[in-house]
């Protein structure tokens, strides 16, 4: 997935993927009562609290993990009643920020998350052939200078990931101890 003549236009700011990580949370409501720090010409963002029930029992989540249910199959299942609720939100997220792997989807989802593993402010990637991703990780570590900012890759090559920000052309996470 080569970005090297791709603008990005859309990008979407992701928080409370788990509602009991609040730094995430807490941006995106700021940024959504004030946008003015992530507002850039010529580029849409959108700051967006992605479960919000969760967010609001300060929970992981209510029945299922929503960054594990971004498959084929949940994102496929019909709507009835019993729907669990991440799934049913999956859905959604998916229909306003994609549909996951079209041309349509948003350029790019930046998922703020918390951690309590001692690694710092750490950017997750999914994909070593991304160039955007690339630059842009490259370009972030030189701003923050001299503080670290580790960078891991969870790629595999026949694993077809599940998270909120695979909805994107350009997944990128975000973890804070």
């Amino acid at each position: 997935m080569s970005s090297a003549c791709a603008r990005v236009r859309r990008v979407a700011l992701f928080g409370g993927t788990h509602g009991n990580e609040l730094s995430g949370v807490l941006l995106v409501r700021r940024w959504q009562q004030d946008g003015a720090e992530i507002q850039r010409p010529g580029v849409e963002v959108k700051p967006f609290l992605a479960n919000p029930r969760a967010v609001e029992r300060c929970a992981r989540y209510i029945d299922c993990d929503l960054n594990r249910v971004f498959d084929p199959h949940s994102l496929g299942r019909p709507v009835v009643e019993d729907i669990p609720y991440e799934v049913r939100r999956a859905q959604e997220i998916n229909h306003i920020f994609g549909p996951k792997g079209s041309d349509d989807a948003y350029d790019l989802i930046f998922d703020l998350h918390n951690t309590t593993s001692n690694m710092g402010g750490t950017i997750i990637l999914e994909n070593s052939r991304d160039d955007f991703t690339i630059q842009m990780v490259h370009y972030i570590k030189n701003a923050l200078a001299p503080e670290p900012c580790p960078v891991l890759l969870i790629e595999h090559p026949s694993l077809k990931y599940a998270t909120t920000r695979s909805v994107a052309k350009h997944p990128v996470g975000k973890y804070q101890t």
